[in-house]
């Protein structure tokens, strides 16, 4: 049949007339885990391919009460480890059949519209990824949605009414402190990001804690409003660049990799002075970049596909009452310190 041909509305029945099938065949042919022999599910999508047909999602998800659909919210983009995020993520989904809706969160004001709007384009849970999610837009987002899981991503969080997806950052910080206390560092300072109320990040108090515990010394800190290279850059050059050498930190402990990033760049090109040689500096997360020769940063891996897996696993998985889930990665040791 010509392409021009075609009938303008190619509908089921016209797929099951020409592979000589029924209509409910067309249909089980289009599902993934549908009964159906291999030479059946070829012929159909052979004349379906032929026809130019295709199902229509929207009517397949007003019968199952089911979209496979998923909005990502998302915010933060100066930190590039939300784009390794979203790749993961997006990959674990397509690779098991969801699709997804993504909504760039602008800031805290723009957080509870956004999942009000997801939660009305038939989604079947919201996804958030960012800073900006704190307990009154949690609270909103649950008064107010009609998805059926509200996850919170690469970050923990106590509020009942959501599910969290994160790296073990008390144990990840446990690695990071011993490595820094083996290597014989003796002034550290952690450098933060932003402060969130509930899906938030436990590292700094924690390396405060067992530095603390350990030397009964609480050392220097120092947090910036967003994790943003420029941002830290900025802080440090501040901090430190009146400071006597013998004054300065041995070993800055970043929150994250853009922190890091931004903290080499100003120790080596505002404040004059030596990554490792002279201030040694650690990261979190595993950022392409830290691979760089530029930077060999030393810094902790997010098991990022194991915890999209686990996301996916749980956008499938019946009502239960514990999905919280924490996942351990890895120290990765490069020259940074």
């Amino acid at each position: 049949m010509k392409k021009d041909a075609l009938p303008a509305n190619v509908t089921a029945d016209d797929v099951a007339a020409a592979a000589n099938v029924s209509r409910w065949t067309v249909n089980r042919a289009f599902k993934k885990d549908a009964s159906i022999s291999p030479k059946t599910r070829e012929k159909v999508m052979q004349a379906a391919n032929e026809l130019g047909y295709l199902p229509d999602l929207r009517a397949a998800a007003l019968a199952s009460d089911r979209s496979h659909l998923v909005a990502l919210l998302v915010d933060d983009f100066a930190n590039p480890h939300k784009l390794v995020m979203l790749e993961r993520l997006t990959r674990a989904l397509r690779s098991r059949g969801w699709d997804t809706l993504l909504v760039n969160t602008l800031n805290r004001d723009d957080a509870a519209p956004a999942i009000a709007n997801a939660s009305q384009r038939r989604v079947d849970a919201t996804i958030l990824i960012g800073i900006q999610f704190d307990d009154e837009v949690l609270r909103a987002a649950h008064t107010a949605r009609r998805f059926k899981k509200l996850i919170i991503f690469a970050r923990t969080s106590e509020n009942p009414d959501t599910i969290s997806i994160a790296v073990d950052d008390e144990a990840a910080t446990s690695e990071i402190t011993q490595y820094v206390m083996e290597r014989g560092y003796e002034r550290p300072l952690y450098l933060a990001g932003p402060r969130t109320v509930s899906a938030h990040l436990k590292r700094k108090e924690t390396f405060l804690a067992l530095w603390q515990k350990h030397l009964n010394t609480t050392p220097e800190s120092v947090s910036v409003p967003a994790y943003d290279a420029n941002l830290a850059a900025d802080a440090v050059t501040i901090t430190l660049s009146e400071r006597p050498k013998a004054e300065l930190p041995d070993i800055i402990v970043c929150e994250n990799d853009a922190l890091a990033l931004g903290t080499i760049d100003a120790i080596r090109h505002r404040l004059g002075l030596r990554v490792p040689n002279d201030i040694a500096v650690i990261g979190f997360d595993d950022v392409p970049q830290a691979e760089s020769p530029n930077y060999r940063l030393t810094t902790y891996r997010q098991p990022l596909t194991d915890m999209a897996n686990y996301l996916v696993d749980v956008l499938e998985n019946v009502e239960t009452s514990d999905l919280d889930r924490t996942f351990c990665g890895r120290l990765v040791v490069r020259d940074s310190a």
